[in-house]
């Protein structure tokens, strides 16, 4: 009898530390992606100023956190950008690694590896961002710089090449996916409102092509880096947002790829409330 005691003590220990720890990791991506919305809303909202002829920040996340920082209590929303993007990592990081389950395959874990990895990396950025006062160098400047020094490494022109080629693969994927609705399977539909999922559906295609649109773009600047050689070739989300404005259609291009961003942005939002986390 003691024993049955003991024993069930310790499943109910055990179901309530994994209670907590489930609870903890949807906290933290929540927090993830109300930190994403908020740089993709400001980067839109950037970029249109620049369409329009009176923005002079840069379009990327370094203007959003230029922008974020001039804010009442600018300071103190940078540190909490910086844990919401160490939440993201840490999510992301966690479902690549102890995450289990039929659908959990090791493509699934790859990608969320890669994507925790990034996050990682952007979280450590804006640390230093806010630590820093907005001290460092221009995204499109670091864009040249990795180039440069890529282009120097043996068979560095064929690495760049590649990389080129990779994100405008992921460019590509991303549109895809998101034009093909493939995000609905990831939020909780069943909680929303018919009006609620037409609005987060068409949020989540037009924001979704939206991204992949810049991402290919930034690609192909760097596949182009590779074949002439020339690392000012390659461009930062800025550069390649004002790129856009050098089109036949000229800047309306860049606004229409802008409100698409902003419409990510709120997407992330969306995401943060009815994503399955």
């Amino acid at each position: 009898m003691t024993s049955s005691n003991t024993q069930g003590r310790g499943q109910a220990a055990k179901s309530a530390a994994r209670s907590t720890q489930n609870e903890t990791l949807t906290a933290a991506g929540r927090a993830g992606f109300v930190a994403r919305g908020i740089v993709y809303v400001l980067i839109g909202a950037l970029a249109i100023r620049i369409a329009l002829g009176s923005g002079g920040e840069s379009a990327d996340r370094q203007g959003a956190l230029a922008q974020v920082a001039a804010q009442p209590f600018g300071e103190v929303m940078l540190w909490a950008m910086v844990v919401g993007f160490g939440c993201m990592a840490l999510w992301r990081g966690t479902r690549a690694l102890l995450t289990r389950g039929p659908r959990r395959k090791v493509g699934s874990r790859v990608l969320d590896g890669g994507r925790a990895v990034f996050y990682a990396f952007v979280c450590w950025a804006t640390a230093a961002y806010a630590a820093g006062g907005g001290q460092g160098s221009s995204g499109n400047a670091q864009s040249q710089d990795w180039t440069a020094s890529a282009l120097k490494l043996s068979y560095g022109r064929v690495l760049v090449g590649a990389a080129g080629c990779l994100l405008i693969g992921i460019g590509g994927v991303l549109a895809v996916r998101a034009a093909m609705r493939r995000f609905l399977k990831q939020l909780d539909t069943g909680t929303m409102s018919h009006r609620t999922k037409q609005v987060v559906t068409a949020l989540g295609v037009v924001g979704g092509v939206a991204r992949g649109v810049v991402f290919a773009a930034a690609g192909t600047f760097i596949l182009v880096a590779a074949v002439r050689f020339d690392p000012n070739e390659a461009k930062g989300v800025d550069a390649t947002l004002r790129s856009f404005t050098q089109t036949p259609v000229g800047p309306w291009l860049l606004v229409a790829v802008a409100i698409g961003l902003i419409l990510f942005g709120v997407f992330s939002f969306a995401s943060a409330r009815w994503r399955h986390l």
